[in-house]
């Protein structure tokens, strides 16, 4: 069994983002990042802080925007407008989950496909559906690269996804069938699951639900990758109990340390690529 370790290959995307960003800023084009963020959840101040944090290690202009939970849903959209005319931001993230009177995914429409870095919007899903893949959500496209990293290719493989959000689930399960895979798609009320993962030559799962996958839920020699992030007693849990796994599999990630690392970063990869596109004119 190896544990794919995603704080390392983040940290290695990191560097070549970091000369790429350089390269950028010689010809006077300095990546930058609009977020919105709504409300005062506590995650979601969490995970705003920790891009922020990672935009200016990188070299990434930062640009937070906060609202009220009594503010207008329509002074939100003028602001994504006003970002979507700014040649200064590069990428517009709505920071999800919006408080409950928002309309989250009409909020996202208003976003510049071209500005979708988080692959949210109709567009960029599309573009993924139809094979021609422009922006990635950030999650599926971190798990990508660590499959990339590791050498392990998917070509011809079963691939089980466990979960179907439009955050990972169903990106991941499309990003597969793009590349060769056989893909399943299931979830926590799926018949005869485990059935279904014990077929799995790469297991992704994404349901959040602390330890959920156990080991008989998966085959020898596997591929294991937990999205998983459930805090439990103050202790971090993903959805596969690793400890009772880890021996069986041939490669697996942990939580904290896998998954989670790539998808800041892999956001930012979104926004530099953007910049990039912007230096060309495209």
């Amino acid at each position: 069994m190896k544990t794919i370790d995603g704080k390392l290959i983040a940290k290695e995307v990191q560097e070549k983002l970091r000369e790429d960003i350089i390269s950028l800023k010689e010809k006077n084009i300095i990546p930058g990042l609009g977020i919105i963020l709504v409300g005062h959840d506590p995650a979601s101040e969490i995970y705003v802080r920790n891009k922020m944090k990672t935009c200016k290690e990188l070299g990434i202009n930062a640009f937070l925007y906060r609202f009220h939970e009594q503010d207008r849903e329509e002074d939100i959209i003028e602001l994504i407008e006003s970002m979507n005319q700014d040649d200064g931001i590069d990428g517009i993230l709505v920071q999800s989950p919006l408080p409950k009177k928002f309309h989250e995914s009409e909020i996202i429409r208003y976003v510049d496909p071209k500005k979708d870095v988080d692959g949210f919007g109709i567009y960029q899903l599309g573009a993924l559906l139809s094979d021609e893949e422009d922006i990635v959500a950030a999650t599926p496209l971190g798990i990508l690269k660590m499959l990339e990293h590791e050498e392990i290719s998917v070509v011809g493989k079963h691939v089980v996804v466990v979960g179907s959000s439009l955050i990972v689930g169903r990106p991941m399960a499309t990003l597969m069938l793009n590349r060769g895979a056989t893909v399943t798609i299931a979830n926590n009320k799926t018949e005869n699951l485990k059935e279904i993962t014990k077929d799995a030559d790469i297991l992704i799962v994404a349901i959040g639900h602390a330890q959920f996958i156990a080991e008989d839920y998966i085959k020898e020699g596997a591929v294991v990758i937990d999205v998983g992030i459930n805090r439990v007693n103050e202790k971090l849990y993903g959805d596969v109990d690793f400890d009772a796994v880890k021996n069986k599999c041939s490669y697996i990630t942990p939580v904290p340390g896998g998954v989670g690392p790539m998808t800041i970063t892999m956001l930012l990869y979104n926004v530099v690529k953007q910049a990039k596109k912007r230096e060309r004119g495209v």
